[in-house]
C-alpha cells in the first residue's frame, strides 16, 4: 500500500534507477513499509527533499520537486541512523514514533516543466507498440473472416438462389432468404434495447471526446481532476446524441410511449451507476476516509444531472421522434415464422462469451495500463495509443456482431436486435473477470478498497458501450439490413 503527499499540486515521488542503471525514474507515491522474507517493516521515517526553481521576480520562488526518502528504525528516536528496522508483528504490540526531515534544493527545471519528470518515468512506448500490433491482427483476422463470408458464403448462396429455370419448380430455399418477410420485426422489450442504445452512443461520444482532448493535451495530468471532470461534463451534454439516436429508432419500431422511453434512456445507466458510487461512498464516510466524496458534491452533481442531462435525453428523444423513420425496403409478415431449434453456441450466452474473445483481446494489454494508473498509483499519458486501441475496439466490435448476426441468420433466427446488442457486449464481461484476476495480483484486498467505485463503474461502462459500438457502425443498421435483403 502506498501513499501519495502533495504540495503545491506535485505528488510526493520516490527515486530510482532503471533496470540498466541508466536513467533515473520517479515513482508517485511513497511506501507505507516493506515485506522481506515474511517479515513486515514499517517505514516511520521520511527525508523530504523539496526543488525550488527561482522566478523571474527578485524574492519569488516556485516548487518544481519533491521527492521522499522512507527509512525503518526502531528506536524512540526514529530520526538516528544507526538504529534497526522497525519489525511489526501479529502478536507483539510495538509503539511507533515517527519522524522527517526537509532539505530545500535550488534546480534547474522551470516551473512550467516539472512535470516531464513524471511523465517521462511513466512512458514505456515499445509493450504499447506490441499492443497496437497485437490488436491490429487481430482486427485483420475479423476483417478478413467477415471478407470470406460475404465473398464465398453469399455468392454460393446467391449462385444457388438463382438457378434455371427448371431447378426453381423444385428448389427449396433455405437458410436467411426464408427470413425476408421477418428480419426487421420490431424486438422484444422495446423501450429497454432503445434505452441501453442511446446510453451507449452517450458514452461513445463522451469517450472519443476525452480521448481526443486527451491526446491533444487538453486534458493533463498535471492538472488533478481534470479528466473525471471533462467526462461527467461531457457525457451530461451529449446526452442530446444519445437522446436523438433512441429517439429516431424508437420511431422506427412504431413505439407509441415516447416520453416514457426518453425517460428511462435518461435514468437508466445514469441512476445505476450514481447509486452504486453513492452506496459505496457511504462505507468511505464511515471509515472516515479521505477519498470520500463530500456530501455537497454528490448534490451539486445531482442536480446538474437534472438540470442539464435530463432535459438535453428530452430535447434529443423528441427531434429524434419527429424525424423520419429508418426505411425498410421490405415488409414484414403479419404472421411470424417460426424459429427452428437453435444449437446450444448460438445461444445468447455462449455466443456472447464467444464473440466477446476476440475484442477483448485486442485491447487487453492497454486495460493492463488502465488498471494500473487506478489501482498501483502510476499516471497514464499515451493517449495517442488509446485512441488507436479504442477505434480498433470499435471496429472490432461492429465485425464480430457482423458475423453473430449472419450466422444466427443462417439458423432462420430472425430475432438478432437483442443477439447483435449482447454479441460485443461480452467484451464487458471478460472485463469484469480480467478485474478479478487483476485484484489477486495486488497485495490489497479488491473489495476493501477505495479504487472499488473505479473498477465496479468501469466494466459496466465497457459492457454497454462495446455492445452499443456496431449499432452507429451500420453492422445492425435496420436500413442497411433492409437493403441487403432487397438486393438478395
Amino acid at each position: 500500500m502506498m501513499f501519495i503527499l502533495i504540495l503545491d499540486n506535485l505528488p510526493v515521488a520516490r527515486k530510482y534507477s532503471s533496470a540498466d542503471g541508466k536513467m533515473t525514474l520517479y515513482h508517485r507515491g511513497h511506501k507505507i513499509g516493506q515485506l522481506y522474507e515474511d517479515q513486515v517493516y514499517l517505514y516511520n521515517n521520511f527525508h523530504f527533499k523539496i526543488k525550488y526553481h527561482v522566478g523571474s521576480q527578485p524574492g519569488k520562488y516556485r516548487i518544481t520537486g519533491f521527492e521522499v526518502e522512507s527509512n525503518s528504525r526502531s528506536g524512540t528516536d526514529s530520526c538516528s541512523s544507526g538504529d534497526a528496522l522497525l519489525k511489526l508483528t501479529k502478536d507483539t504490540e510495538v509503539t511507533v514514533h515517527y519522524s522527517y526531515s526537509v532539505e530545500w534544493e535550488e534546480g534547474t527545471i522551470a516551473w512550467a516543466s516539472r512535470w516531464d519528470t513524471y511523465l517521462t518515468s511513466a512512458t514505456n512506448s515499445q509493450i504499447h507498440w506490441f499492443s497496437i500490433v497485437n490488436s491490429l491482427i487481430i482486427v485483420l483476422f475479423l476483417s478478413g473472416l467477415l471478407a470470406m463470408i460475404m465473398v464465398r458464403a453469399l455468392r454460393r448462396d446467391i449462385a444457388a438462389y438463382n438457378l434455371d429455370e427448371e431447378m426453381d419448380e423444385t428448389y427449396e430455399e433455405t437458410g436467411w432468404k426464408l427470413l425476408h418477410g421477418d428480419v426487421l420485426r420490431p424486438p422484444n422489450y422495446t423501450t429497454n434495447l432503445v434505452a441501453l442504445i442511446g446510453s451507449g452512443v452517450q458514452l461513445g461520444a463522451t469517450a472519443m471526446a476525452c480521448i481526443v482532448l486527451s491526446m491533444l493535451g487538453m486534458l493533463s495530468p498535471a492538472s488533478r481532476g481534470s479528466l473525471i471532470g471533462a467526462g461527467v461534463s461531457l457525457f451530461f451534454f451529449f446526452g442530446i446524441i444519445g437522446g436523438y439516436y433512441a429517439g429516431r429508432l424508437y420511431r422506427t419500431f412504431k413505439g407509441l410511449a415516447w416520453k416514457r422511453a426518453a425517460f428511462l434512456t435518461a435514468t437508466l445507466y445514469p441512476g445505476l451507476i450514481s447509486t452504486t458510487c453513492f452506496v459505496l461512498n457511504f462505507f468511505l464516510w464511515h471509515k472516515k476516509s479521505s477519498g470520500a466524496v463530500p456530501f455537497s458534491y454528490m448534490c451539486a452533481l445531482l442536480a446538474f444531472w437534472v438540470c442539464v442531462s435530463l432535459p438535453l435525453v428530452f430535447v434529443g428523444f423528441f427531434f429524434g421522434f419527429r424525424k423520419q423513420p429508418y426505411e425498410y425496403s421490405v415488409r414484414t409478415n403479419k404472421i411470424p415464422r417460426p424459429i427452428p431449434t437453435q444449437l446450444w453456441y448460438m445461444r445468447t450466452g455462449p455466443s456472447m462469451l464467444l464473440a466477446g474473445i476476440l475484442p477483448f483481446g485486442a485491447v487487453f494489454i492497454e486495460l493492463y495500463f488502465i488498471f494500473s494508473a487506478i489501482w498501483e498509483n502510476q499516471i497514464y499519458t499515451l493517449f495517442s495509443f488509446l485512441f488507436l486501441v479504442y477505434v480498433i475496439l470499435v471496429i472490432c466490435c461492429a465485425e464480430i456482431s457482423v458475423v453473430i448476426v449472419y450466422f444466427q441468420l443462417c439458423t432462420e433466427n430472425y430475432r438478432w436486435w437483442w443477439k447483435s446488442f449482447f454479441a460485443s457486449a461480452g467484451t464487458g464481461l471478460l472485463c469484469i473477470l480480467h478485474t478479478e484476476y487483476f485484484s489477486t495480483t495486488l497485495s490489497c484486498k479488491l473489495w476493501d478498497s477505495p479504487q472499488l467505485s473505479c473498477t465496479l463503474v468501469t466494466p459496466p461502462l465497457w459492457h454497454l458501450h462495446s455492445a452499443s459500438s456496431p449499432v452507429p457502425s451500420g453492422s445492425s443498421h435496420p436500413s442497411c439490413l433492409s437493403d441487403m435483403f432487397t438486393v438478395l
